[in-house]
């Protein structure tokens, strides 16, 4: 019982941070003052493309948890998103966390979060 809560806690976490990245997209675009509209349009597509990808991450992990969470595609599921976010994880340890922003600074923090509750979620 304490793994599903775990994955639920993990996929909840993972999906909820995906959505609040994607609230500020328009500020953060003007953060970088005056853009070319091609590196506008490019600053906006990596903004959303991360933050669909945390709630495709989140939603597939709750997804293939209320299915059934006791098999070797869950399993799978629930490794290859740890790993996922581990990786974002150290990518924003070395790119995001340098900057002042509190928001990109807590992703490093947030994505290891959740990769824990969701590898110990599996492995329980």
């Amino acid at each position: 019982m304490i793994n599903l809560v775990l994955l639920f806690m993990g996929a909840a976490l993972t999906a909820l941070w995906g959505i609040t990245h994607l609230f500020p997209t328009g500020s953060v675009v003007k953060g970088f003052g005056t853009l070319s509209a091609d590196n506008k349009n490019i600053i906006t597509m990596e903004w959303i493309v991360e933050g669909v990808s945390l709630i495709f991450i989140g939603i597939l992990v709750a997804i293939v948890t209320t299915i059934d969470h006791q098999n070797s595609v869950s399993t799978a599921v629930y490794f290859l998103s740890s790993s996922g976010l581990i990786v974002l994880a150290l990518v924003s340890l070395f790119t995001g966390f340098k900057v002042k922003f509190l928001p990109f600074r807590l992703c490093p923090f947030i994505f290891t979060a959740s990769a824990v509750l969701i590898l110990i979620g599996g492995l329980l």
